[in-house]
């Protein structure tokens, strides 16, 4: 049967049915969903023509329309409900205790009671207490010692209190051992009911109402958002921050969160998930730019827009996520000036170049990516007869937005560091203490990136990301009903694998038939993979998130060959997305840390023997 006759929508079911039937049967039923998702991304390509040379060039319709902002604004209105559903509490305490080194607090229960447990919410600075407790206030017992160190801050920590007769007990004594800031104690009686305590110490009992029944992702910190969540909050409070291992504006715009909707996990979370409904709209505008209609755009922003990464890494208080929204306005800008823009264009890809790799040095990579489809650019202007007084010109002023600016937006973003030691205003910016910070900051982030080298659970090297081997496991909780809760991060299948043999035939296209979107794309996805090759430092999946954009133009890409030479193009575009969509909806328990069935989540979702699901 030749390709033209096989039609994807017309023998697909059958050879997947057929196929569940022997697979269920021989290897289990885990193994299914994986080959089948492999054999449809199969017969997506199957269904691909072989390009023509005229086709590499087809000018659709690329100006901006009404029916593009309806479709555009649905699938933002559907990710932003999704996104934003469970992100985190909105409550949280936010009155601090502050204990002094040595300092003791007393809690008298009233009465003698039953204690089963303390819930401590933590604040900044680590350090340890001692729980005591006694039964007339003269006598004292040690019960337990809760750590507070520097991963579990903002976090509700539990101490189970005293078996036995002891258990009950009327006087409860914290003692820290050095400064540190609390936010909120509970006192958990027999029944886990809250009991109430007289102290002097009112911030520690003024916020009962948020009390939870268990640490929860919901309530507290996870991961990286120790450290990153923590640094804007003191951002926030002019004290020296804690992470110094990536530049400042990152925490600085988790801060804006946190100004908005407070410490609460919502807040440190909100900036992040607003950034990734944002990512939309700009990849929506590059693909309409790239490929013009309706139907290619809005499926390669569908597809994007419910990948499995994008998804979770964006919805976690860490900076990879502003990191990857200004690459793609980098690369949208970019892409407008070498397709006939102005220098407005140019100058707005080093701007956002410049804020990119203010928030993460891997912007920097995006940079060498910019840098290179920039001389191709030039180089061929100037075999069309383009002056070389043109040329220098244009390195004149890519010197002014691609270094100068991005240097200044570097230096300034630092301010936080100055007002944290007492400086303010304009002046500090000029002065040597100021200039000192930045200075020695980079020497320390570079020593200690490439010092990385401690082992990891869940760390991963380059050629394990572009087949989706090793995601890394963010947050794990079991439940005692056999349910868990549990989320990671990696790339949805579809995107992962079908984009990754799509800038395979991309590169093809750009090498075979000088096609300069292909290129485009292909210089793009190069620049952000290759340095992690070369890299020795302990790597994780999400170093992959940037590359993502670039799987995505790929994707659609082809997307648009098909719908220039294939008749059944739509049903092998909305094929495809379909399956994107319907893979996220299955996997969106472990995306999410919607509690699941720990055994039907492991049947159905542990796809290959090294996903921690």
């Amino acid at each position: 049967m030749t390709i033209e006759k096989f039609k994807l929508l017309g023998y697909t079911p059958y050879i997947i049915a057929l196929f569940l039937k022997e697979a269920a049967v021989l290897n289990g039923i885990t193994l299914v969903f994986p080959i089948v998702t492999a054999l449809f991304i199969l017969l997506f390509f199957l269904g691909c023509p072989a390009p023509k040379t005229a086709e590499l060039g087809s000018d659709a319709r690329r100006s901006f329309s009404r029916r593009d902002a309806l479709v555009l604004g649905l699938i933002v209105i559907i990710y932003s409900s999704v996104a934003f559903y469970n992100l985190g509490d909105t409550k949280a305490p936010q009155s601090f205790y502050r204990f002094e080194p040595s300092e003791s607090v007393e809690l008298d229960l009233g009465r003698e009671q039953t204690v089963s447990s303390l819930m401590l919410y933590t604040g900044l600075n680590t350090g340890s207490y001692t729980v005591e407790y006694s039964h007339d206030g003269e006598y004292w017992y040690t019960a337990a010692t809760v750590e507070q160190n520097y991963a579990a801050l903002f976090k509700w920590v539990s101490a189970q209190f005293i078996d036995g007769t002891d258990a009950n007990t009327r006087y409860i004594r914290l003692t820290a051992d050095s400064e540190l800031y609390l936010g909120e104690c509970a006192v958990k009686g027999e029944n886990g009911s809250l009991i109430e305590c007289k102290t002097n110490a009112s911030e520690l009992f003024d916020e009962q109402s948020v009390v939870p029944d268990y640490q929860y992702y919901l309530n507290s910190t996870y991961f990286d958002e120790i450290y990153h969540a923590r640094t804007a909050y003191e951002h926030l409070q002019g004290i020296n921050p804690y992470e110094i291992s990536h530049p400042p504006l990152g925490k600085l715009i988790i801060a804006f969160g946190i100004k908005l909707f407070g410490m609460t996990p919502f807040g440190w979370r909100f900036s992040g998930t607003l950034f990734g409904v944002g990512m939309l709209p700009v990849l929506y505008v590059l693909l309409k730019k790239m490929f013009g209609g309706i139907a290619v755009p809005a499926c390669g922003t569908a597809i994007f827009a419910f990948d499995f990464m994008h998804f979770t890494q964006t919805r976690i208080a860490t900076i990879d996520t502003y990191a990857v929204f200004f690459i793609l306005l980098m690369y949208l800008f970019m892409y407008l000036y070498v397709n006939g823009g102005r220098l407005r264009h140019l100058a707005l890809s080093g701007v956002f170049f410049g804020i990119g790799v203010a928030c993460k040095w891997t912007c920097l990579y995006a940079g060498a990516g910019l840098a290179v489809i920039w001389l191709i650019h030039w180089i061929s202007r100037l075999k069309d007869g383009c002056g070389a007084k043109q040329f220098i010109k244009n390195c004149l002023f890519c010197l002014v937005f691609f270094v100068a600016i991005p240097c200044l937006v570097y230096y300034i973003s630092y301010f936080a560091y100055g007002t944290a030691r007492g400086m303010h205003g304009v002046g500090m910016f000029f002065t040597k203490e100021y200039a000192d910070i930045v200075i020695e900051n980079q020497k320390f982030m570079f020593t200690y990136h490439s010092g990385v080298h401690s082992e990891h659970p869940y760390s991963s090297r380059w050629y394990q990301w572009v087949l989706d081997i090793r995601p890394i496991l963010y947050y794990l909780l079991y439940f005692d009903n056999g349910t868990r809760s549990s989320f990671g991060a990696f790339l949805n299948p579809v995107l992962c694998w079908a984009g990754l043999v799509s800038v395979v035939m991309c590169a093809y296209l750009a090498m075979s038939r000088k096609d300069r979107i292909s290129a485009f794309i292909v210089i793009g996805y190069l620049a952000q993979l290759l340095p992690w090759v070369f890299i020795t430092r302990t790597t994780f999946e999400y170093h992959y998130f940037p590359s993502a954009v670039f799987l995505t133009l790929a994707l659609c890409r082809i997307f648009s060959l098909m719908r220039t030479g294939t008749r059944c193009w739509r049903a092998n575009v909305y094929g495809l997305t379909a399956l994107s969509i319907i893979l996220f909806a299955v996997f969106y328990p472990v995306l999410s840390g919607q509690p699941v069935n720990s055994e039907l989540a492991t049947r159905l979702l542990k796809w290959m023997p090294s996903w921690p699901f």
